[in-house]
């Protein structure tokens, strides 16, 4: 094993999945990050966040060992999409449609943090139970005053980073003006493993399938929308919440899914824009430290997962003489990450753009675009491709 050390800062499933993956690579590794609290949710019961896993990101869960760990039961494969615009506009994806059986799988955040720390504990990862506060010449310190060397601090800790803002890592941020709504419902009618997404122009509503529960059909809502509409809601008491969503979101979703319910708590972020310049002297930064985009492709996890992979790849590879936290390591990380995060860059504010301008004509347009693409297999085709995480597709 390595003698040079990399401590990560940061407890989410980033930080957990960096931690691991070094582990499995032989390297001395340690994990900073405030006690891991397990959610402890009963079977009907399911975590308040969700995200889209690509087929890339499952292999590399995969080769983590953790995939299999999570249960079966809590994961739902999407084997199609359907996309309508704010008119006439309609796009339906489906797997079969590129030869596979799945578009991508609805996993719960609190899943996947489970296993990943099971596994942590298997590998015997050292996990530091306190907070960063300061880079040291030796490597960082603590709340509690103890000083963790590390030849390579890794900031996992998501996008309000204390790393990176210790560090002076250049960081941009656009606020959007939205939040993200997110809840989780009944349906009246069953999903078929399909995820539903609408752009209405001033927000975008998606309803991604969840298992089954002893109500029936369950889906996961996202909904981006202004932050006066997010606030209102927010402000609602429980029982007008309820309505707002039995009324309001089951017309906007077109009744795709009969009379949509409230089921869970509802929660709201305020949703941005960010990019930084990643590294630094002995220190690189993944996940949302390193980067947001907008949630209406589902691809945050996805790009924060393929950070994670790509850096370990970077320092396997590295020359024996050269340190994990020199820089002319970390520009290797730097460079080959900067064009997919560019292009989802790209993408999904495009999209955003798009979809919000006022007036007929654009209108017109993003509808008209829609109904083209859906009548063109070859696209399809790179869309489908894209949300497995072959390209830097869509989706």
């Amino acid at each position: 094993m390595t003698q040079q050390s990399i401590l990560v800062c940061g407890g989410g499933i980033a930080g957990m999945a960096t931690a691991l993956g070094l582990k499995k690579a032989n390297f001395a590794v340690q994990l900073l990050a405030p006690a891991y609290t397990p959610w402890g949710l009963a079977s009907h019961q399911y975590h308040p966040r969700v995200y889209a896993l690509s087929a890339t990101s499952r292999a590399f869960l995969e080769r983590l060992g953790v995939w299999s760990l999570m249960r079966a039961e809590r994961i739902t494969a999407v084997e199609g999409m359907e996309l309508y615009g704010d008119g006439d506009g309609f796009m339906q994806l489906d797997a079969w449609q590129n030869a596979q059986s799945d578009l991508t799988w609805i996993v719960e955040s609190g899943e996947m943090e489970r296993v990943l720390h099971q596994a942590l504990q298997v590998y015997n990862v050292p996990w530091k139970t306190d907070l960063f506060v300061r880079l040291s010449p030796k490597g960082v310190v603590t709340a509690s005053g103890a000083e963790l060397p590390a030849d390579l601090i890794i900031g996992a800790d998501g996008a309000r980073s204390q790393v990176r803002a210790a560090a002076h890592i250049n960081h941009d941020c656009k606020p959007y003006g939205y939040s993200g709504v997110v809840a989780h419902l009944d349906a009246s009618l069953p999903h078929q493993h399909v995820a539903y997404q609408w752009f209405t122009g001033d927000a975008v509503l998606a309803l991604l399938p969840m298992p089954d529960t002893d109500q029936g059909p369950q889906v996961s809502m996202v909904w981006s929308v202004k932050q006066d509409q997010a606030d209102a809601f927010m402000a609602m008491d429980e029982a007008a919440q309820a309505q707002h969503i039995q009324s309001y979101i089951s017309a906007l979703s077109q009744y795709r899914l009969g009379t949509l319910s409230l089921r869970s708590q509802p929660f709201a972020f305020p949703l941005t824009l960010e990019r930084s310049d990643m590294i630094a002297p002995k220190v690189a930064l993944v996940g949302d430290a390193a980067h947001r985009v907008h949630p209406l492709a589902g691809q945050g996890l996805n790009l924060g997962l393929a950070d994670v992979e790509e850096l370990i790849r970077v320092l396997v590879d590295k020359p024996s003489y050269q340190s994990v936290g020199e820089l002319r390591v970390l520009e290797r990380y730097r460079r080959v990450r900067s064009e997919p995060i560019l292009a989802m860059r790209w993408v999904t504010h495009g999209l955003h753009q798009l979809f919000a301008l006022p007036g007929a004509p654009a209108a017109l347009i993003r509808n008209v675009g829609m109904n083209i693409v859906d009548k063109l297999p070859f696209v399809k085709r790179h869309l489908i491709a894209g949300a497995a995480g072959k390209t830097s597709g869509l989706f």
